[in-house]
Order: C-alpha cells, then sequence, then structure tokens
C-alpha cells in the first residue's frame, strides 16, 4: 500500500489479502473488511478477486456491503 492510499482513506482488496496471509477464506476477509472500515479507511477499491474456495460470485458486491455497514457508528 502506498502513502496516499493510507492518507485518502483507501485500502485495496490485494493489499488486505498480502498484509494478512493468515487469512484462508473469504469468510475471514470479510471479517479483515470490517476491522479495516472500523478502523477509519473510508474507501475500499476491489483491484482483485480474492481466490478463495468460498469467495462468490457477486464478491465485489459482498464485500462493499460489510465494509459500508462496518464503518457505520452504532447506535
Amino acid at each position: 500500500m502506498s502513502e496516499d492510499d493510507a492518507s485518502n482513506g483507501l485500502m485495496k482488496v490485494s493489499d488486505l489479502i498480502i498484509q494478512h496471509p493468515e487469512v484462508r477464506s473469504f469468510e475471514e476477509l470479510k471479517g479483515l473488511v470490517v476491522a479495516t472500515a472500523k478502523s477509519g479507511y473510508r474507501f475500499l477499491q476491489f483491484d482483485v478477486k480474492p481466490e478463495f474456495i468460498d469467495t462468490p460470485r457477486n464478491w465485489d458486491l459482498v464485500l462493499e456491503a460489510v465494509f459500508y455497514h462496518g464503518a457505520r457508528p452504532r447506535s
């Protein structure tokens, strides 16, 4: 991840996968995406398709939903 990406609040799916080799499934990636949103990132770039056996066809829509729902403060 470049410094420009971090300063702009942008996280790429590829960076998440590279930085967290312990993630072995799409379900685990979803949890990581939520944690990324909660840590202050404002944008998620879908630059690569996650190559997990449980990755759904609509993987980008699923990750977008968990990212934006994870970023919302709980009331």
